[in-house]
Protein backbone atom coordinates (compact mmCIF):
# COMPACT_ATOMS: atom_id res chain seq x y z
CA UNK A 1 0.00 0.00 0.00
CA UNK A 2 1.33 3.28 -1.17
CA UNK A 3 2.47 5.42 1.37
CA UNK A 4 0.53 8.53 1.45
CA UNK A 5 1.39 12.01 3.63
CA UNK A 6 -1.11 15.05 4.12
CA UNK A 7 -0.19 18.23 5.77
CA UNK A 8 -2.55 20.67 5.87
CA UNK A 9 -0.84 23.06 8.04
CA UNK A 10 2.27 23.51 9.89
CA UNK A 11 -0.06 22.82 13.23
CA UNK A 12 -2.26 20.44 11.66
CA UNK A 13 -2.29 16.48 12.47
CA UNK A 14 0.32 14.34 9.95
CA UNK A 15 -1.33 10.80 8.69
CA UNK A 16 1.41 8.14 7.83
CA UNK A 17 1.12 5.06 6.55
CA UNK A 18 -0.48 2.36 8.96
CA UNK A 19 -3.13 5.01 10.27
CA UNK A 20 -1.30 5.30 13.24
CA UNK A 21 -2.26 9.14 14.76
CA UNK A 22 0.91 11.77 15.78
CA UNK A 23 0.11 15.02 17.28
CA UNK A 24 2.63 17.54 17.73
CA UNK A 25 3.49 19.12 21.02
CA UNK A 26 3.09 22.37 19.38
CA UNK A 27 -0.65 21.30 17.68
CA UNK A 28 -1.95 20.02 20.83
CA UNK A 29 -1.10 22.85 22.86
CA UNK A 30 -2.85 24.78 20.40
CA UNK A 31 -5.98 22.47 20.86
CA UNK A 32 -5.89 23.36 24.37
CA UNK A 33 -5.94 27.21 24.09
CA UNK A 34 -8.92 26.87 21.64
CA UNK A 35 -10.77 24.95 23.53
CA UNK A 36 -10.34 27.24 26.46
CA UNK A 37 -10.70 30.10 24.24
CA UNK A 38 -14.60 28.47 23.47
CA UNK A 39 -14.86 27.53 26.65
CA UNK A 40 -14.22 30.91 28.11
CA UNK A 41 -16.39 32.96 25.26
CA UNK A 42 -19.17 31.11 26.08
CA UNK A 43 -18.92 31.63 29.86
CA UNK A 44 -18.70 35.31 28.93
CA UNK A 45 -21.67 35.02 26.56
CA UNK A 46 -23.75 33.30 29.70
CA UNK A 47 -22.54 36.39 32.03
CA UNK A 48 -23.13 38.90 29.36
CA UNK A 49 -27.27 37.72 28.83
CA UNK A 50 -27.36 37.28 33.17
CA UNK A 51 -26.18 40.74 33.05
CA UNK A 52 -28.86 42.25 30.13
CA UNK A 53 -31.39 40.00 31.73
CA UNK A 54 -30.43 41.97 35.08
CA UNK A 55 -30.47 44.97 33.28
CA UNK A 56 -33.90 44.83 32.21
CA UNK A 57 -35.48 44.29 35.85
CA UNK A 58 -33.23 47.48 36.95
CA UNK A 59 -32.62 50.00 34.64
CA UNK A 60 -30.94 52.43 36.95
CA UNK A 61 -27.88 50.90 36.53
CA UNK A 62 -27.82 51.22 32.33
CA UNK A 63 -25.10 53.71 32.03
CA UNK A 64 -22.37 52.07 34.96
CA UNK A 65 -23.14 48.49 32.88
CA UNK A 66 -22.50 51.03 29.87
CA UNK A 67 -19.34 51.85 31.16
CA UNK A 68 -18.41 48.28 32.42
CA UNK A 69 -19.10 46.67 29.05
CA UNK A 70 -17.29 49.50 27.00
CA UNK A 71 -13.76 47.22 26.20
CA UNK A 72 -15.45 43.74 26.52
CA UNK A 73 -15.16 40.89 24.40
CA UNK A 74 -16.84 40.21 21.14
CA UNK A 75 -20.21 40.23 22.37
CA UNK A 76 -20.39 43.40 23.93
CA UNK A 77 -21.78 45.36 21.14
CA UNK A 78 -24.29 42.49 20.90
CA UNK A 79 -24.73 43.54 24.27
CA UNK A 80 -24.71 47.21 24.10
CA UNK A 81 -27.38 46.81 21.21
CA UNK A 82 -30.28 45.66 23.33
CA UNK A 83 -29.44 47.71 26.42
CA UNK A 84 -29.88 50.78 24.35
CA UNK A 85 -33.32 49.18 23.29
CA UNK A 86 -34.45 48.71 27.13
CA UNK A 87 -33.63 52.59 27.93
CA UNK A 88 -37.02 54.11 26.82
CA UNK A 89 -39.32 50.79 28.24
CA UNK A 90 -41.81 53.35 30.76
CA UNK A 91 -40.76 53.93 34.15
CA UNK A 92 -43.87 53.53 36.48
CA UNK A 93 -41.44 54.95 39.83
CA UNK A 94 -44.25 57.70 40.43
CA UNK A 95 -46.93 55.52 41.12
CA UNK A 96 -45.58 55.40 44.89
CA UNK A 97 -46.35 58.80 45.09
CA UNK A 98 -49.55 59.31 43.44
CA UNK A 99 -51.54 58.71 46.47
CA UNK A 100 -49.02 61.60 48.37
CA UNK A 101 -51.30 64.13 50.23
CA UNK A 102 -49.21 67.08 49.20
CA UNK A 103 -49.34 66.04 45.27
CA UNK A 104 -53.35 65.51 46.06
CA UNK A 105 -53.08 69.01 47.40
CA UNK A 106 -50.91 70.44 44.68
CA UNK A 107 -53.56 68.77 41.89
CA UNK A 108 -56.98 70.01 43.86
CA UNK A 109 -55.18 73.65 43.97
CA UNK A 110 -54.08 73.32 40.45
CA UNK A 111 -57.78 72.19 39.27
CA UNK A 112 -59.26 74.97 41.76
CA UNK A 113 -57.54 77.51 39.47
CA UNK A 114 -57.96 76.25 36.32
CA UNK A 115 -61.83 76.64 37.70
CA UNK A 116 -61.11 80.30 38.29
CA UNK A 117 -60.26 81.14 34.86
CA UNK A 118 -62.75 78.92 32.92
CA UNK A 119 -65.51 81.18 35.36
CA UNK A 120 -64.43 84.81 33.93
CA UNK A 121 -64.29 86.01 37.53
CA UNK A 122 -64.02 89.92 36.20
CA UNK A 123 -68.33 88.72 33.95
CA UNK A 124 -69.17 86.76 37.28
CA UNK A 125 -68.59 89.55 39.83
CA UNK A 126 -69.53 92.09 37.48
CA UNK A 127 -72.96 90.06 37.47
CA UNK A 128 -73.14 89.57 41.33
CA UNK A 129 -72.47 93.52 41.75
CA UNK A 130 -75.12 93.95 39.04
CA UNK A 131 -77.75 92.48 41.23
CA UNK A 132 -76.67 94.21 44.46
CA UNK A 133 -77.05 97.15 43.19
CA UNK A 134 -80.59 96.37 41.15
CA UNK A 135 -81.99 95.21 43.86
CA UNK A 136 -80.78 98.56 46.34
CA UNK A 137 -82.73 100.96 43.43
CA UNK A 138 -86.36 98.82 44.47
CA UNK A 139 -85.31 100.30 47.80
CA UNK A 140 -87.56 103.32 48.58
CA UNK A 141 -87.60 103.46 52.57
CA UNK A 142 -84.51 102.06 54.33
CA UNK A 143 -87.55 100.00 56.33
CA UNK A 144 -87.73 97.84 53.19
CA UNK A 145 -84.02 96.31 53.89
CA UNK A 146 -84.38 93.63 56.61
CA UNK A 147 -83.48 89.78 56.20
CA UNK A 148 -86.51 89.25 53.50
CA UNK A 149 -84.83 91.97 51.66
CA UNK A 150 -81.33 89.64 51.73
CA UNK A 151 -83.06 86.54 51.63
CA UNK A 152 -84.72 87.87 47.89
CA UNK A 153 -81.36 89.11 46.94
CA UNK A 154 -79.66 85.44 47.39
CA UNK A 155 -82.45 84.00 45.78
CA UNK A 156 -81.27 86.13 42.93
CA UNK A 157 -77.41 85.62 43.13
CA UNK A 158 -77.59 82.15 43.53
CA UNK A 159 -78.91 80.97 40.12
CA UNK A 160 -77.29 83.85 38.14
CA UNK A 161 -73.99 82.41 39.29
CA UNK A 162 -74.26 79.12 37.94
CA UNK A 163 -75.64 80.86 34.62
CA UNK A 164 -72.14 83.20 34.58
CA UNK A 165 -70.82 79.77 34.56
CA UNK A 166 -72.68 78.69 31.90
CA UNK A 167 -72.45 81.77 29.70
CA UNK A 168 -68.97 81.72 30.29
CA UNK A 169 -68.25 78.29 29.75
CA UNK A 170 -70.12 77.21 26.98
CA UNK A 171 -68.57 80.21 24.90
CA UNK A 172 -64.89 78.90 25.83
CA UNK A 173 -66.17 75.25 24.92
CA UNK A 174 -66.80 75.96 21.44
CA UNK A 175 -63.88 78.39 21.18
CA UNK A 176 -61.43 76.59 21.93
CA UNK A 177 -58.89 76.63 18.59
CA UNK A 178 -59.55 80.58 18.79
CA UNK A 179 -58.50 80.73 22.09
CA UNK A 180 -55.31 78.85 21.21
CA UNK A 181 -54.14 82.09 19.48
CA UNK A 182 -56.37 85.03 21.02
CA UNK A 183 -56.43 83.28 24.96
CA UNK A 184 -53.92 80.64 24.98
CA UNK A 185 -54.08 80.87 28.88
CA UNK A 186 -57.17 80.04 29.47
CA UNK A 187 -57.83 76.66 31.05
CA UNK A 188 -59.40 75.14 27.79
CA UNK A 189 -57.18 76.45 25.36
CA UNK A 190 -54.11 75.79 27.35
CA UNK A 191 -55.23 72.01 28.05
CA UNK A 192 -55.40 72.69 32.04
CA UNK A 193 -58.70 71.37 31.85
CA UNK A 194 -60.57 68.92 29.31
CA UNK A 195 -63.23 69.65 26.71
CA UNK A 196 -65.07 66.53 28.82
CA UNK A 197 -64.32 68.30 32.22
CA UNK A 198 -65.68 71.69 31.04
CA UNK A 199 -68.66 70.13 29.03
CA UNK A 200 -69.65 68.81 32.63
CA UNK A 201 -69.29 71.95 34.60
CA UNK A 202 -71.19 73.61 31.73
CA UNK A 203 -73.67 71.16 31.58
CA UNK A 204 -74.34 71.04 35.42
CA UNK A 205 -74.43 74.92 35.91
CA UNK A 206 -77.24 74.99 33.40
CA UNK A 207 -79.07 72.48 34.79
CA UNK A 208 -78.65 74.24 38.71
CA UNK A 209 -79.55 77.40 37.70
CA UNK A 210 -82.35 76.38 36.01
CA UNK A 211 -83.54 74.17 39.08
CA UNK A 212 -83.14 76.95 41.39
CA UNK A 213 -85.00 79.72 39.90
CA UNK A 214 -87.52 77.48 39.51
CA UNK A 215 -87.91 76.26 42.99
CA UNK A 216 -87.76 79.55 44.46
CA UNK A 217 -90.93 80.26 42.11
CA UNK A 218 -90.05 83.97 41.33
CA UNK A 219 -91.13 84.87 37.50
CA UNK A 220 -89.09 87.44 37.03
CA UNK A 221 -85.91 85.21 37.93
CA UNK A 222 -87.15 82.28 35.71
CA UNK A 223 -87.30 85.14 32.55
CA UNK A 224 -84.04 86.06 33.39
CA UNK A 225 -82.42 82.78 33.66
CA UNK A 226 -84.41 80.89 30.57
CA UNK A 227 -83.47 84.34 28.65
CA UNK A 228 -79.82 84.29 29.63
CA UNK A 229 -79.80 80.56 28.97
CA UNK A 230 -81.09 80.49 25.52
CA UNK A 231 -79.30 83.66 24.30
CA UNK A 232 -75.80 82.73 25.54
CA UNK A 233 -76.74 79.14 23.69
CA UNK A 234 -77.57 81.04 20.32
CA UNK A 235 -74.44 82.92 21.06
CA UNK A 236 -72.05 80.43 21.17
CA UNK A 237 -72.70 76.91 19.70
CA UNK A 238 -72.03 76.10 16.41
CA UNK A 239 -74.90 74.94 14.46
CA UNK A 240 -77.48 76.11 11.86
CA UNK A 241 -78.99 79.26 12.45
CA UNK A 242 -76.94 79.76 16.12
CA UNK A 243 -73.17 80.75 16.46
CA UNK A 244 -74.04 85.05 16.63
CA UNK A 245 -71.29 85.99 17.47
CA UNK A 246 -69.75 85.52 13.92
CA UNK A 247 -72.38 88.28 13.07
CA UNK A 248 -71.30 91.67 14.68
CA UNK A 249 -74.58 93.29 15.04
CA UNK A 250 -75.88 90.06 16.58
CA UNK A 251 -72.75 89.50 18.68
CA UNK A 252 -73.34 93.09 19.85
CA UNK A 253 -77.42 92.76 20.58
CA UNK A 254 -76.89 89.62 22.91
CA UNK A 255 -74.61 91.55 25.82
CA UNK A 256 -76.42 94.94 24.99
CA UNK A 257 -79.86 92.51 25.90
CA UNK A 258 -78.26 90.94 28.85
CA UNK A 259 -76.53 93.62 30.38
CA UNK A 260 -79.03 96.30 29.83
CA UNK A 261 -82.31 94.77 29.66
CA UNK A 262 -82.90 91.19 31.42
CA UNK A 263 -80.60 92.03 34.25
CA UNK A 264 -82.00 95.50 35.14
CA UNK A 265 -85.32 95.12 34.79
CA UNK A 266 -85.64 91.09 35.99
CA UNK A 267 -83.84 91.62 39.07
CA UNK A 268 -85.93 94.92 39.62
CA UNK A 269 -88.90 93.36 39.58
CA UNK A 270 -87.87 89.95 41.47
CA UNK A 271 -87.45 92.78 44.47
CA UNK A 272 -89.83 94.71 43.74
CA UNK A 273 -92.94 91.66 43.03
CA UNK A 274 -91.91 88.64 44.34
CA UNK A 275 -89.81 89.77 47.87
CA UNK A 276 -91.47 93.15 48.59
CA UNK A 277 -94.97 92.24 47.22
CA UNK A 278 -95.07 95.44 45.69
CA UNK A 279 -97.19 96.41 42.12
CA UNK A 280 -94.43 96.26 39.30
CA UNK A 281 -93.49 99.68 38.72
CA UNK A 282 -90.47 101.33 36.83
CA UNK A 283 -88.98 103.63 38.46
CA UNK A 284 -86.87 106.70 37.82
CA UNK A 285 -83.67 104.98 39.01
CA UNK A 286 -84.35 101.89 36.95
CA UNK A 287 -84.71 104.00 33.87
CA UNK A 288 -81.23 105.57 34.93
CA UNK A 289 -79.59 102.00 34.80
CA UNK A 290 -81.25 101.22 31.86
CA UNK A 291 -79.46 104.44 30.34
CA UNK A 292 -76.26 104.37 31.57
CA UNK A 293 -76.03 100.34 30.72
CA UNK A 294 -77.18 100.98 27.56
CA UNK A 295 -74.14 102.86 26.35
CA UNK A 296 -71.88 101.20 28.61
CA UNK A 297 -72.37 97.73 27.41
CA UNK A 298 -72.24 98.91 23.63
CA UNK A 299 -68.42 99.92 24.43
CA UNK A 300 -67.51 96.51 26.09
CA UNK A 301 -69.25 94.54 23.21
CA UNK A 302 -67.32 96.93 20.83
CA UNK A 303 -64.28 96.77 22.93
CA UNK A 304 -64.22 92.73 23.78
CA UNK A 305 -63.03 92.10 20.15
CA UNK A 306 -60.50 94.69 19.76
CA UNK A 307 -57.66 92.54 21.44
CA UNK A 308 -58.74 89.39 19.91
CA UNK A 309 -58.81 90.69 15.86
CA UNK A 310 -55.74 88.34 14.94
CA UNK A 311 -57.62 84.63 16.03
CA UNK A 312 -60.86 86.34 14.53
CA UNK A 313 -60.09 86.89 11.18
CA UNK A 314 -58.24 83.43 11.10
CA UNK A 315 -61.80 81.53 12.04
CA UNK A 316 -63.81 83.87 9.71
CA UNK A 317 -65.34 85.83 13.11
CA UNK A 318 -66.69 89.16 10.80
CA UNK A 319 -66.28 91.46 14.01
CA UNK A 320 -66.62 95.23 14.04
CA UNK A 321 -62.90 95.77 14.92
CA UNK A 322 -61.66 92.84 11.68
CA UNK A 323 -63.96 95.37 9.37
CA UNK A 324 -63.52 98.56 10.63
CA UNK A 325 -59.48 98.67 12.53
CA UNK A 326 -58.82 98.00 15.74
CA UNK A 327 -57.81 102.43 16.41
CA UNK A 328 -61.36 103.38 15.23
CA UNK A 329 -63.13 100.65 17.04
CA UNK A 330 -61.15 101.62 20.39
CA UNK A 331 -61.93 105.41 20.13
CA UNK A 332 -65.23 104.72 19.49
CA UNK A 333 -65.67 102.50 22.76
CA UNK A 334 -64.20 105.12 25.04
CA UNK A 335 -66.34 107.88 23.63
CA UNK A 336 -69.37 105.42 24.55
CA UNK A 337 -67.62 104.75 28.09
CA UNK A 338 -67.30 108.66 28.48
CA UNK A 339 -70.71 109.33 27.46
CA UNK A 340 -72.23 106.66 30.39
CA UNK A 341 -70.27 108.34 32.81
CA UNK A 342 -71.66 111.58 31.61
CA UNK A 343 -74.50 110.51 32.40
CA UNK A 344 -74.14 109.53 36.06
CA UNK A 345 -72.68 112.78 36.59
CA UNK A 346 -75.92 114.69 35.07
CA UNK A 347 -78.30 111.88 37.08
CA UNK A 348 -76.03 112.82 40.23
CA UNK A 349 -76.11 117.06 39.76
CA UNK A 350 -80.02 116.43 39.44
CA UNK A 351 -80.52 114.44 42.81
CA UNK A 352 -82.48 116.93 45.88
CA UNK A 353 -79.54 115.78 48.17
CA UNK A 354 -76.57 117.72 48.40
CA UNK A 355 -74.58 115.08 49.72
CA UNK A 356 -75.37 112.39 46.66
CA UNK A 357 -74.71 115.83 44.22
CA UNK A 358 -71.32 115.63 45.36
CA UNK A 359 -70.86 112.36 45.85
CA UNK A 360 -71.86 111.12 42.85
CA UNK A 361 -70.90 113.96 40.55
CA UNK A 362 -67.10 113.36 41.95
CA UNK A 363 -67.60 109.76 41.27
CA UNK A 364 -68.09 109.80 37.76
CA UNK A 365 -65.82 112.61 37.14
CA UNK A 366 -63.00 110.71 38.53
CA UNK A 367 -63.92 107.47 36.99
CA UNK A 368 -64.39 109.24 33.45
CA UNK A 369 -60.73 111.07 34.18
CA UNK A 370 -59.26 107.97 34.82
CA UNK A 371 -60.38 106.42 31.89
CA UNK A 372 -59.35 108.93 29.76
CA UNK A 373 -55.84 109.51 31.23
CA UNK A 374 -55.31 105.50 31.07
CA UNK A 375 -56.66 105.76 27.04
CA UNK A 376 -53.88 107.92 25.95
CA UNK A 377 -51.45 105.03 26.98
CA UNK A 378 -52.88 102.34 25.47
CA UNK A 379 -50.14 100.41 23.11
CA UNK A 380 -52.81 98.95 19.94
CA UNK A 381 -49.84 96.27 19.10
CA UNK A 382 -49.76 94.85 22.51
CA UNK A 383 -52.26 92.37 23.51
CA UNK A 384 -50.98 93.07 26.78
CA UNK A 385 -51.48 96.20 26.87
CA UNK A 386 -55.05 96.17 25.14
CA UNK A 387 -56.01 93.19 28.14
CA UNK A 388 -55.39 95.14 31.21
CA UNK A 389 -57.09 98.24 29.43
CA UNK A 390 -60.46 95.43 29.42
CA UNK A 391 -60.08 94.65 33.02
CA UNK A 392 -59.94 98.52 33.83
CA UNK A 393 -63.29 98.91 32.00
CA UNK A 394 -64.85 96.54 33.99
CA UNK A 395 -63.41 97.69 37.72
CA UNK A 396 -65.09 101.22 36.39
CA UNK A 397 -67.96 99.40 35.97
CA UNK A 398 -67.56 97.94 39.61
CA UNK A 399 -67.48 101.47 41.18
CA UNK A 400 -70.44 102.51 38.99
CA UNK A 401 -72.38 99.86 40.47
CA UNK A 402 -71.70 101.24 43.76
CA UNK A 403 -72.64 105.05 43.03
CA UNK A 404 -76.26 103.87 41.17
CA UNK A 405 -78.19 103.51 44.74
CA UNK A 406 -76.55 106.35 45.89
CA UNK A 407 -78.31 108.23 42.86
CA UNK A 408 -81.94 106.17 43.13
CA UNK A 409 -82.16 107.84 46.81
CA UNK A 410 -82.50 111.11 44.45
CA UNK A 411 -84.92 110.22 42.28
CA UNK A 412 -87.84 108.51 44.09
Amino acid sequence: MASLLLISSPNACSITTGGNLRRSKHSTKNFYYASFGELKASQEKRATQTEYNHLRLQQSSLNHYYKCIEGGSTYQQYTRKYVLKAVPRPSFDFEPHASDPKNILDSVKKLLVAFYWFCYPYSMIGQMLSIISTSLLAVEKLSYISPLFFIGVLQAMVPQLFMSIYMNGVNQLFDVEIDKINKPHLPLASGQLSFRTGAIIVASCLTLSLWISWIVGSWPLIWNIGLCSLIWTAYSINAPLLRWKRHPLLAAMCIFATMTLIFPITIFLHIQTFVLKRPAVFSRSLIFEVAFMSLYSIGIALYKDVPDIEGDKAFGIDSISARLGQKWVFWLCVFLFEMAFGVGLLAGASSSYLWIKIVAGLGYAVLASVLWHQAKIVDLKSKTSMRSFYMLIWKLLYVAYFLMPLISQGCH
